[in-house]
Formats: C-alpha cells, sequence, structure tokens
C-alpha cells in the first residue's frame, strides 16, 4: 500500500497528525496489514475514537486516577487499558495466551502485569485478535463487515457492536470512511 498516498487522502478530513499520531497510525496499520478493506478501516476507527485521537494505548478514564479506578470499576484491576480499552480477566487471560502464542509476552506475563497490554505492539496486537475473534462482545469483525470490498454506512454502524454495544456508532462509521477512503487511495480494494 502507497502511505504517502493514504495520509494525503484522511489528512484534509481529519488531520493534521502529530509525529505521535502518524506513528501509532502506522502500528495499527501494521497490525491490520492482509485483512479486508473494511476490516482495517474500523480497526483504524477505533483507536482513533478509544484512545481520544492520541493513537496510543491509553487507560480507562486516564484523566483520573489510580485510586479512582479503584473505587470504580467493578472489574478492576482488570480496566480498560490500549487500544482498544481491553476489560474483564477473561479478555486479559485471552490476550496472555494469545500474545505468548505468538512470542509477545511469556505465558502469564500479561495477567501479572495488567499494564503489559498498554504496549503498543502488544495492544494493536490485542485489538485486532480480539476483533477478528469476538472477545469483546461476542460479535466479530467477519460477522458484521464485508470480507471484499467496501462496507456500507449501516454494516459500519453495526460494527460498533464488536466492542461497546451501539455507542458513537455513527461518530466511528464516519470515522471509518475516512479511514476506508485512504486505504482505498492508498491502493487496497
Amino acid at each position: 500500500m502507497n502511505r504517502a498516498e493514504f495520509f494525503a487522502s484522511i489528512r484534509p478530513r481529519i488531520g493534521p497528525f502529530t509525529q505521535k499520531q502518524v506513528a501509532g497510525i502506522e502500528r495499527v496499520l501494521n497490525a491490520a496489514a492482509g485483512a479486508p478493506l473494511s476490516h482495517q478501516a474500523y480497526i483504524l476507527a477505533t483507536p482513533w475514537h478509544e484512545t481520544n485521537k492520541t493513537m496510543e494505548p491509553v487507560r480507562e478514564a486516564y484523566w483520573l486516577s489510580e485510586e479512582w479506578r479503584r473505587k470504580h470499576l467493578r472489574y478492576y484491576p482488570w480496566y480498560g487499558r490500549g487500544d482498544v480499552q481491553l476489560t474483564w480477566e477473561d479478555n486479559y487471560r485471552r490476550a496472555d495466551a494469545a500474545c505468548a502464542a505468538v512470542g509477545l509476552c511469556k505465558p502469564g506475563e500479561i495477567l501479572a502485569n495488567p499494564d503489559k497490554v498498554m504496549e503498543p505492539e502488544i495492544s494493536a496486537f490485542i485489538m485486532r485478535k480480539g476483533m477478528e475473534g469476538g472477545w469483546f462482545t461476542g460479535v466479530k469483525l467477519s460477522d458484521v463487515l464485508p470480507m471484499k470490498g467496501v462496507a456500507t454506512r449501516k454494516q459500519y454502524m453495526d460494527a460498533r457492536t464488536i466492542i461497546n454495544g451501539r455507542d458513537k456508532a455513527d461518530l466511528i462509521e464516519d470515522y471509518a470512511q475516512v479511514f476506508e477512503r485512504g486505504l482505498r487511495a492508498g491502493g487496497l480494494s
């Protein structure tokens, strides 16, 4: 894919970008490589929203303290972290096993240190695997998005159910459309 053309297409719509945002987008592009066009677009749109456009892994309620998270989040210490806000112990167990299987960590390392999912490469890997595998809500990318070609507005709206019900589905659909156009401008089809 021609990344210069990709960035030239998306920059007028959602840019300008900081160097950190560019690096984050590049990291997510690398993690999404080889997936169908619409899947890659939604894999990019998700952290654009979930990280508040930083394209860097973040903690749930990052503007609040760890003490606040301890007191208010019923799933503490398995609260949202990363590009996709991984939550709940079962998902951390899945992430630990999947990351260990490909050599991103040692078995049990994420369970011993949940902050490990904040590492950029691990976070991007977890996001793709979780979205493809239905880890978060039971809905997979392939359940709602086409395996070839472009997605419809409705399909991108429905894709939000992969992560978090219908919360902000319209907004994230807009981002997915921008990223899809950019991917096509870069030569993907």
